[in-house]
């Protein structure tokens, strides 16, 4: 049992006395609080329920794995999936204020529990497929507290070493059963969960300014690329008219193509899981979670020279374009890469090699300018997961200059690129920096290194 205190921890008070919670990830805990496991206080259940349309079925609104991940709170204005449901499907699944929603399942290990609380009462909407649904036990637990329990870095770890994958990573439901949480009685549970309401809303105000910041930003960088590999960088060369609505007038020397002749287009998978010599190795693999930058050099997961002879992996030699196309990303954002290193990639993404004629670095450029019009040939499979649908993109019209005419675009885009994404870099470190804060102080409210109790 540790000693209490009562100075300041920060400019915040501590609790009188502490004793260890057994949970290595969480430290001590206020001595008279409890640690249970989630099974103890709340009823949990993966949801089996996907998108479907049968006649004989009742119609229902989905909550779905990217209304869970974008949104701490599930309320009216969502725009929730249109889908139809069994009555036994709408009793089990249908949400109810004060139920929390984890994502179980995720492309990227980082995004494995990441939580929603329904705060306000809807109707007939249930809870999606790739999401644990969880009802807290109202005479344990309350919902708004165990959503920020699941925010807390510390008990978010044990999720993140109980998921396993490769490719993509899941929880179980034994582990999600048998988390450990540390449980105040009712009434602070209520008392953090109004503080962290209130000091949550500030941070947020701030992240929601940054990022405004960013995005205006962003749309100034896609604008100039967008520009310069569509218009060309001499306003007063001659143009002609396109033909295609969307493109109007382009220069009169660029040459008419589809991006299915722009370059050559390879697939790439995953080695087997079982066999350990395959995954140990100094090859990149590249998947959809390496793809947050465009020069590609590296990825988190590597295989060995055996999986490439193995398997159906080629080893793919610079400089080749990336593209995803599968993977919730694809919902917002379609990410190009351009390898600087040989890589391997896994079934989720597509290399690209450019015919004689294309620089591989204009046809990064070209395939970022144009990446809501590829957006648009995305669609979504049985399971809600994004795909994009190569027939039809590979169709899609471009026009393109000479190689030489793409290399002072590029070099032009470079400059430009430069200092527009120093500037983005800061705002994000500053964005950065208020995420680490708003996570620190949810894990010390939730866990009892702090008391604000009095601070109501």
């Amino acid at each position: 049992m540790g000693n209490g205190t009562t100075v300041q921890a920060g400019k915040r008070a501590t609790y009188p006395a502490y004793k260890s919670s057994g949970m290595d990830w969480v430290g001590d805990v206020p001595e008279h609080w409890d640690v249970r496991r989630l099974k103890h206080i709340a009823s949990v259940q993966f949801s089996s329920v996907d998108k479907h349309t049968k006649e004989d079925e009742i119609p229902v609104q989905l909550c779905n794995y990217v209304d869970v991940y974008y949104n701490d709170f599930i309320r009216e204005g969502i725009d929730f999936m249109a889908a139809t449901a069994t009555r036994s499907e709408i009793e089990r699944f249908q949400i109810r204020h004060g139920d929390v929603l984890i994502t179980k399942d995720s492309e990227s290990w980082d995004d494995i529990a990441v939580p929603a609380y329904v705060a306000e009462e809807l109707d007939c909407v249930l809870c999606g497929y790739h999401l644990a649904h969880i009802r807290p036990d109202v005479r344990k637990m309350i919902g708004n507290y165990l959503f920020r329990a699941f925010r807390s870095c510390g008990i978010n770890d044990q999720f993140r070493v109980a998921a396993n994958g490769i490719t993509r990573f899941g929880l179980g439901k034994y582990w999600l059963d048998n988390a450990l949480f540390p449980i105040p009685p009712l009434d602070e549970q209520r008392a953090i969960a109004a503080f962290l309401d209130r000091e949550t809303v500030r941070i947020d105000a701030l992240l929601e300014m940054k990022q405004r910041q960013i995005k205006l930003l962003q749309e100034k960088r896609a604008a100039l690329i967008s520009h310069a590999v569509t218009k060309g960088l001499d306003p007063n060369a001659p143009t002609k008219d396109s033909g295609i609505e969307w493109l109007g007038d382009v220069p009169a020397s660029w040459h008419h193509r589809k991006l299915g002749y722009v370059a050559s287009m390879s697939g790439g998978c995953t080695p087997s899981k079982s066999n350990e010599a395959y995954w140990r190795g100094t090859i990149p693999w590249v998947s959809p979670k390496d793809m947050k930058k465009r020069c590609i050099s590296d990825s988190e997961d590597h295989v060995s020279e055996e999986a490439v002879s193995d398997t159906g992996l080629r080893l793919l030699e610079p400089p080749v374009v990336l593209i995803v196309v599968r993977g919730m990303i694809l919902a917002h954002t379609f990410p190009v890469g351009l390898t600087s290193a040989p890589v391997t990639i896994n079934q989720d993404m597509k290399a690209l090699r450019p015919e004689r004629g294309v620089v591989a670095d204009y046809l990064a450029f070209l395939l970022e300018g144009i990446s809501s019009l590829v957006l648009s040939h995305v669609d979504e499979s049985a399971h809600g997961t994004k795909c994009l649908r190569t027939d039809l993109w590979k169709n899609i019209s471009v026009f393109i200059p000479d190689e030489q005419e793409q290399l002072e675009v590029c070099a032009h885009l470079h400059q430009q690129m430069r200092k527009l994404d120093d500037l983005i870099r800061r705002v994000d470190d500053s964005v950065a920096v208020l995420h680490e804060h708003r996570i620190a102080l949810i894990s010390a409210a939730v866990t009892g290194k702090i008391d604000v109790r009095g601070e109501l």
